[in-house]
């Protein structure tokens, strides 16, 4: 089950191998959930109750000019930054690596984004990937290289096909 972490919840154990997204789980996120910096979401294992992986997800927006040329030409020049919704962080422990978990804690991120920008103007989902093997990881499910930066983003029009069927 995938819910809003927790101060109950055992992060101590958590290891997916990055430090910096080990200590954003163990030290930081209960704090951003507190100041409405982001959300943070857990993935438990049902019989141990450890976190298998997290997302984060917060509000975020973008230069028009950090677009594809053929997307900057379909919105209004009146906007000079685009709202976006921002996937920082997804981890999975190593422990659960390899077992899909990654793909069902993304299609959650995503889900859950695109019910938000129904009532909330998002273009957008946004993901700035760790390392190659996240590139990779976000290329496989659709997402798009932004020109000039090392950010990728998938359009809310493109998940409406996926949700609305």
């Amino acid at each position: 089950m995938i819910k809003l972490l927790e101060s109950k919840h055992n992060k101590k154990g958590f290891d997916c191998g990055k430090d910096l997204l080990n200590n954003y789980l163990k030290n930081q996120a209960g704090q951003d959930i507190k100041r409405k910096l982001s959300g943070c979401f857990v993935l438990l294992d049902d019989t141990t109750d450890t976190i298998c992986g997290y997302y984060t997800l917060s509000n975020n927006s973008i230069p028009l000019s950090s677009l594809p040329d053929e997307i900057q030409k379909k919105l209004p020049k009146s906007y000079t930054s685009i709202p976006t919704t921002l996937l920082g962080r997804l981890a999975i422990d190593l422990k659960y690596q390899g077992k899909g978990i990654g793909k069902i804690l993304l299609i959650d991120a995503l889900k859950r984004s695109y019910e938000i920008s129904k009532e909330i103007g998002s273009y957008a989902i946004v993901v700035d990937p760790i390392d190659e093997d996240a590139v990779k990881f976000y290329k496989k499910y659709g997402f798009i290289q932004l020109p000039d930066s090392g950010k990728m983003f998938i359009a809310i029009n493109t998940l409406k096909q996926l949700f609305d069927n």
